[in-house]
């Protein structure tokens, strides 16, 4: 009778755990598809954040630009001011010089405004290439008006 119990008993406990190993699977399953759920959630949130910034930093980016263009512009209209009163030899040559500037100007503001990827590679290099070309503009104008201040 012992014996019976026993075994009776240990059947018992098996099937439980069968049962319960069984239950604890589809538990398991059911967690990992919540975990995966909310990842995505995660994934979501974090592009839009991310799309979020890179339209902040285009904004913030076509800000500053357009502040230097436009300095840069009242800059030429200072220089025109100074080389009206400059002899016909040297002002031809200067009015060459600030014209190509000039016409630099427009191009990078246009360039600027016709902007309107917001994919982050692209971004990227565009940013680069307007800045290397605006540190171009400046250099041109340094060296303009340091030979107009001699």
């Amino acid at each position: 009778m012992k014996k019976d119990i026993l075994n009776l008993g240990v059947v018992v406990f098996i099937a439980g755990t069968m049962m319960m190993s069984c239950h604890s699977s589809s538990e398991k399953v059911e967690n990992a598809r919540e975990n995966v759920q909310e990842a995505k959630g995660k994934v979501v949130e974090a592009k839009q954040e991310l799309n979020q910034a890179i339209k902040d930093s285009i904004q913030q980016f076509k800000k500053e630009s357009e502040e230097k263009i436009n300095n840069y512009e009242k800059k030429i209209a200072d220089l025109k001011v100074k080389i009206a009163k400059e002899k016909k030899e040297k002002r031809i040559g200067s009015e060459k010089k600030l014209a190509e500037l000039e016409q630099k100007n427009k191009d990078l503001k246009k360039k600027l405004a016709d902007f309107k990827d917001e994919e982050k590679e692209k971004w990227e290099k565009f940013k680069k290439e307007f800045n290397i070309e605006m540190d171009k503009l400046d250099k041109s104008f340094k060296d303009l008006t340091s030979k107009k201040s001699k």
